[in-house]
């Protein structure tokens, strides 16, 4: 490099892709990334239990809290939506408490599309029912639980995510960033910005409580979003 020898890079790919940076957090991955991994998820013999769960996350949206406080209740196949009017957290003296969604749009109901709907059918048919349902603050029939019969929350999810990226990264030499339950949501906002979504609708959808928040999202597309755009609305 020093003597001008080399011009270009000798490879098809950048050192970035392969090296990945962790000093920084990303907010969403590509939608190449978020095919593989699910397909990862889904072929994998141990974590192919968790894929239903985190194509919901990828596909709705929704806040961890709210995903791990869903009761059957909430899921309302007749109609194909999810009733959002709660989340679950437990605290650090591990109480499990219900509390109101995050911002006061948080109430709110979520579509599904045909693939999250026949992901809950999967869900619901392959729970094992404990032997007492755990009731917290009245809430009970809780989708997901854990191997002592209680709810799981959002540090169950980060775990399995991590654990299922760290094996990704190392069968594969292309390497899959951080993915959180947060980076699921914001990939989804981000992908349904990327797809035109009227912002509105989609504040509506991510419970945001002010309509900058969503546009935001607006801000993080690429060039090549921004030329696709250009001709949709030329050709329109």
């Amino acid at each position: 490099m020093d003597d001008d020898l080399i011009r270009k890079n000798p490879f098809r790919f950048e050192l970035a892709s392969v090296i990945v940076n962790d000093s920084v957090t990303r907010e969403a991955i590509s939608r190449k990334q978020k095919r593989e991994l699910l397909k990862f998820i889904k072929e994998d013999k141990h974590f192919c239990r968790y894929y239903d769960a985190i194509f919901i996350l990828f596909n709705t949206g929704l806040r961890i809290s709210e995903f791990c406080g869903l009761t059957f209740s909430d899921i309302e196949f007749d109609q194909k939506r999810i009733k959002v009017d709660h989340q679950l957290q437990r605290t650090s003296q591990m109480q499990y408490v219900i509390q109101d969604p995050k911002t006061e749009n948080g109430i709110r109901y979520v579509p599904m599309s045909d693939e999250v709907v026949a992901c809950f059918r999967r869900i619901l048919a392959n729970r094992v029912a404990p032997k007492v349902e755990p009731m917290v603050d009245g809430y009970a029939g809780f989708l997901f639980l854990d191997k002592n019969d209680r709810p799981m929350v959002a540090l169950h999810w980060e775990k399995y995510l991590q654990h299922i990226v760290e094996k990704y990264n190392k069968i594969y030499r292309i390497q899959m960033p951080k993915v959180t339950p947060h980076v699921c949501r914001h990939t989804f906002c981000s992908n349904m910005a990327k797809s035109g979504m009227n912002p509105k609708i989609l504040q509506s959808i991510m419970g945001h409580s002010d309509i900058s928040v969503t546009l935001n999202v607006y801000t993080h597309v690429q060039f090549d979003d921004a030329q696709a755009e250009l001709l949709r609305v030329a050709e329109a």
